[in-house]
């Protein structure tokens, strides 16, 4: 990696199900592992499961994250799966630069022309989870004036949803459909991605879903909770000329360096953290903890 200045932190991601009846047979899917590219360098990574599966498998999916299923044949009540890493987060050019972006009508234009093999184009039509609709497209207008910076329209968007939609987790489910989003204006994170995505790609613009982690902030003078922090979902937008560029629509922010990414994808079904059958258990809890601890400020490499 270069001199950038860099942030450590290491995040412990514990998911728990416990099952009313046992469990004979478990296979599951894993979107656990933090992803290395130019603004993040992950240093250390583990994952470990309670009972220990009898089989593991690795590969990378077709966005390039990393999968690793597990097969699980001991009779359990219980299973733990436990991701823990260390990543280092490279500072991103701050809002400064937004404005100096081109037009957003330049980068509709360059999808028109490329060809089917850039990479882009995997973000620019509908998905399971995120459908393209005029009404998504008129709600992005306000933001997306003639010729005006696609960097900056999109940070304008961003801003928007957090102020026209409230945070509420009881409000949708992840099949919840995004038109009803739209009308209801509440939700989550995923909710939010995928609105920000829905109105990008509506408009002719390809946008991505990125799965990871976000730090909190505990109330002053009160000690950071284990536990606390949170899985999350954020959008990268692509631009000619530039690349692409994170905005976080729930917490109103271009992304800078508290996001710890997992993987990324069209959407929530390309990159579910864990996924997968089991044969028993009747009806089941989940229960998923997170912490994030930063480590230390640096330049250079460790």
């Amino acid at each position: 990696m270069t001199d950038t200045p860099r942030v450590l932190y290491h995040v412990l991601h514990e998911t728990r199900h416990t099952y009313q009846r046992g469990v004979t047979l478990s296979q599951q899917m894993l979107h656990m592992t933090p992803r290395t590219f130019m603004h993040q360098e992950v240093i250390s990574h583990q994952i470990e499961v309670t009972p220990a599966p009898q089989d593991w498998t690795e590969h990378l999916d077709y966005f390039g994250n990393v999968c690793r299923g597990f097969t699980l044949g001991t009779p359990h009540r219980a299973l733990i799966v436990r991701g823990s890493a260390t990543v280092a987060l490279l500072r991103r050019p701050d809002a400064s630069h937004l404005a100096s972006s081109p037009a957003w009508e330049e980068t509709r234009a360059t999808m028109r022309d490329v060809l089917l093999s850039h990479d882009p184009l995997k973000y620019l039509y509908a998905s399971p989870h995120v459908m393209c609709s005029p009404e998504l497209a008129a709600y992005a207008r306000p933001s997306f004036t003639p010729r005006r910076p696609l960097l900056e329209a999109a940070y304008d968007l961003t801003q928007r949803i957090f102020a026209d939609f409230e945070f509420d987790d009881e409000a949708t489910t992840i099949s919840t459909p995004l038109h009803e989003v739209l009308i209801g204006r509440r939700g989550v994170c995923q909710d939010f991605a995928h609105l920000m995505i829905g109105c990008l790609r509506s408009l002719g613009l390809p946008a991505k879903y990125l799965s990871g982690y976000i730090l909190t902030s505990p109330p002053p003078g009160q000690p950071r909770m284990v536990g606390a922090d949170a899985s999350h979902a954020w959008v990268s937008v692509y631009c000619s000329r530039v690349g692409w560029v994170d905005f976080d629509p729930t917490n109103r922010r271009l992304v800078q360096d508290e996001h710890i990414t997992l993987g990324w994808g069209r959407d929530f079904s390309d990159v579910t953290p864990m996924r997968g059958t089991v044969l028993g258990g009747g009806e089941q809890n989940l229960d998923v903890s997170v912490t994030v601890t930063p480590l230390a400020e640096r330049d250079g490499s460790i």
